[in-house]
């Protein structure tokens, strides 16, 4: 573990700080001790070169490779930091466990809603469905468990960015289909909704499933044709979404195993 800074001004260890149990393969043992120290909190250059003993060539072309990967990031004013990589990894540890705890209430929301149901879950630049439960008949809108759609547009797409850091949120509004203004509404609402962005006729509401430390994970949605959604589908279906993403954030956090039934969409 790395120490913790010496003040609240953000002061590090005096001295490099030697790796517990090298591998032998050089670079990567000195990446990873670029992101242990950085568990003490957001770094400059200087101080990293300081606490680490490396030379500050080396540690400024591995942080750049790492900054490219997205396993560091930099703050607003220029350090580095621990970057959303790692959250991303540590949170598909746990896909079984979320797909697992997925099922029932995937159905219990399409019963409820009489519209197909999906969880999503952001994979790099594109947005996965790892779980759903179809209408079994009449018109529908498809998405078979492993399809990847983009991160640019449609209600999910909307709740994996909105709580994202600013640095990716910028990113992730580059020639997408929703502004600012409608990721500031699913942040201020707890959910969000699409008419068409994704594929003409097709409506969505979705809303965020969080883990064991706040950050958002997934996404659980419903989509359909807007004839049936209607215009305004989060006035109509928001609650009952909303209930399915919470009692799934539970499970995962408590006790995926536990029988948390969804309540009907009059509760």
């Amino acid at each position: 573990m790395a120490e913790k800074s010496a003040s609240s001004a953000g002061t590090r260890p005096d001295s490099p700080r030697p790796l517990h149990s090298p591998s032998g393969i050089g670079v990567i043992d000195k990446s990873v001790m670029i992101m242990d120290a950085l568990e003490a909190g957001p770094a400059t250059l200087a101080q990293l070169v300081e606490c680490t003993g490396l030379a500050r060539p080396t540690l400024h072309r591995l942080a750049s490779a790492l900054v490219h990967h997205r396993f560091l990031s930099r703050d607003v004013r220029g350090r580095y930091v621990i970057g959303s990589r790692l959250a991303e990894l540590a949170a598909a540890a746990g896909d079984d466990q979320l797909v697992s705890a997925a099922g029932p209430i995937l159905l219990k929301l399409r019963d409820v809603t009489g519209e197909s149901s999906q969880i999503f879950r952001r994979q790099g630049e594109a947005r996965v469905c790892v779980a759903s439960a179809e209408r079994p008949i009449g018109l529908r809108d498809s998405i078979p468990v492993g399809t990847q759609l983009s991160m640019k547009a449609g209600s999910a797409a909307q709740v994996l960015l909105a709580w994202e850091d600013h640095e990716r949120l910028v990113e992730g509004l580059w020639r997408a289909r929703f502004t600012p203004t409608v990721l500031a509404g699913v942040r201020r609402r707890g959910w969000g909704e699409s008419l068409g962005e994704r594929e003409p006729g097709v409506a969505s509401v979705s809303a965020p499933v969080r883990g064991p430390s706040g950050r958002v994970i997934a996404a659980v949605s419903i989509s359909g044709p807007i004839e049936r959604l209607s215009r305004q589908p989060g006035r109509k279906f928001a609650g009952v979404v909303v209930a399915a993403a919470h009692q799934l954030t539970e499970m995962v956090r408590a006790n995926p195993d536990a029988d948390h039934g969804l309540r009907d969409a009059e509760d």
